[in-house]
């Protein structure tokens, strides 16, 4: 991944395409993890997508690519959320459902919609991307222990629900 990005860097658009191809599905997640509907998941990784090539050259390591390209998601997902509370009507359209790989991927989107949004985007970059609680501290900006405290009550939350049923 790393020379992809140095070729994206000097300006190789297929180079770029590729890494995007690479993350797509890891975009996907997260940006599912704030919104439950297609129509917000696709601008937030539209604009993730221009808002990366079009800043590529400011990444400053390429090792971090991953990390740089999701926090410009979460970064546009905030500012979604944010544009759409204010524009919130009370004439709703139903909301359309992600799009399921399988079973397991759609008991683990419900398991994640039972979390507090605080948890959420947390428990999806941790599990579903695999990040470590320092690497999720620097793309949120929160300090380390934050991100612990949080995973644990999240697991303690779950764990209580799962004896339940």
């Amino acid at each position: 991944m790393k020379v992809l990005v140095k070729q994206a860097q000097r300006g190789n658009a297929d180079a770029f395409i590729r890494l995007i191809e690479e993350n797509k599905q890891a975009l996907q997640r997260v940006a599912y993890g704030f919104f439950q509907n297609e129509e917000d998941v696709a601008d937030a990784i539209q604009d993730t997508i221009l808002d990366a090539f079009e800043h590529i050259g400011d990444l400053k390591k390429a090792d971090f690519f991953k990390t740089w390209l999701i926090r410009i998601l979460i970064n546009n997902c905030n500012q979604i959320f944010n544009h759409n509370r204010k524009n919130f009507y009370t004439d709703t359209i139903p909301e359309q459902e992600a799009p399921v790989e399988n079973d397991s991927n759609l008991e683990f989107m419900e398991l994640l919609q039972s979390l507090p949004p605080d948890s959420r985007l947390i428990f999806q970059l941790y599990y579903g991307e695999q990040f470590t609680t320092k690497e999720i501290g620097n793309i949120l900006r929160m300090n380390e222990s934050t991100v612990k405290s949080r995973l644990h009550r999240g697991k303690e939350q779950l764990r209580s629900q799962l004896q339940s049923v």
